[in-house]
């Protein structure tokens, strides 16, 4: 073999050597993917989860243990109310003055002030100056003793009240309207009644506007009566009232506790199943209780009235999972 014809082998040699290493085919361009980043395989951006973290999926059990409660969307009413302030008052003809029939000394009190009393039960004894005898002084109709104004060894005169008793069984309400309020408020609307105490209501209705001025308020004085079963509605305790003028048809209401603010919106929670979607909805008139809803809701669908802000709280926590 001559010298050209070995480097002539050699090199033919090396280029084949060459090709093995890359596999054969040194001009193969790889693939593109099957999808451009920031899409999925049907083609939607991933933005688009931005909406999804706007929905949540809670287990049924779940919700019931978190008390998340739903109900349907329907058609009511939406009250135009007054909030008014008031005291509690005994109501006239429910109180009774205990009076000394003859004068003398005081023997014996039987009675104290708060004391629940029968009608017909002793409350003092008094020696009668006139007949040199003693006399029993009887409670004259049941209820609470008011107040007392006699001592032991004191000398009470003819017709000196000793005690006060008081029917609280019932009292009357009397609330203050002021302004342009009067002209709307009349007898025989519906008013609820608060105790600032402890936040119970009692429901009742308006009896009367009476005809005068409060000289010092300058208001106008509406009366109910409440019912005192419980014994802590109180002579001169102030209380809070919303007074129902009228009632306004709405095809759609939900309660002020299903609303929820969501990024500026406000929003309430559609339940579908186990799904929990954020409906933005456009709102109307409302009340102490429930508002009306213009646009955003179908009648019958099923919307969290109760604890709304823990589903708010779920999503929010789906939305900064997805953000990560």
């Amino acid at each position: 073999m001559s010298r050209t014809t070995f480097i002539s082998s050699m090199a033919l040699l090396l280029l084949v050597l060459s090709l093995s290493a890359c596999g054969g085919k040194p001009d193969t361009v790889a693939p593109a993917p099957a999808e451009e980043a920031g899409h999925d395989e049907a083609g939607h951006s991933h933005e688009e989860g931005e909406e999804e973290a706007e929905s949540t999926t809670i287990k049924a059990a779940m919700a019931q243990q978190a008390g998340i409660v739903s109900a349907p969307v329907q058609a009511g009413t939406i009250a135009d109310e007054h909030e008014v302030q008031g005291l509690l008052t005994p109501v006239d003809g429910r109180v009774a003055q205990v009076m000394a029939r003859f004068p003398g000394p005081i023997r014996t009190l039987r009675a104290n002030v708060g004391d629940r009393v029968r009608a017909g039960q002793p409350l003092a004894s008094i020696d009668s100056n006139l007949s040199l005898s003693t006399y029993s002084v009887s409670a004259p109709i049941s209820g609470v003793v008011l107040s007392r104004q006699a001592q032991v060894g004191a000398v009470a005169g003819e017709g000196t009240p000793l005690f006060e008793i008081g029917d609280l069984s019932e009292l009357w309400v009397d609330l203050h309207i002021f302004g342009a309020d009067t002209q709307h408020i009349t007898a025989g609307v519906p008013v609820t009644v608060t105790r600032m105490t402890d936040g119970v209501s009692q429901g009742t209705t308006l009896e009367r506007v009476l005809p005068g001025t409060a000289t010092a308020s300058q208001s106008t004085i509406a009366r109910a009566s409440v019912r005192n079963d419980d014994g802590l509605w109180r002579p001169g305790a102030a209380v809070k009232a919303r007074i129902v003028v009228a009632m306004q048809p709405a095809d759609m209401v939900v309660p002020l506790s299903a609303l929820q603010t969501l990024e500026g919106r406000e929003v309430v929670f559609v339940r579908d199943g186990d799904k929990y979607t954020a409906r933005p909805v456009t709102l109307g008139a409302r009340d102490a209780t429930k508002v009306e809803v213009k646009q955003g809701l179908r009648v019958g669908e099923q919307v969290v009235v109760e604890q709304s802000y823990v589903v708010k709280a779920d999503i929010g926590k789906a939305g900064a999972a997805h953000e990560h």
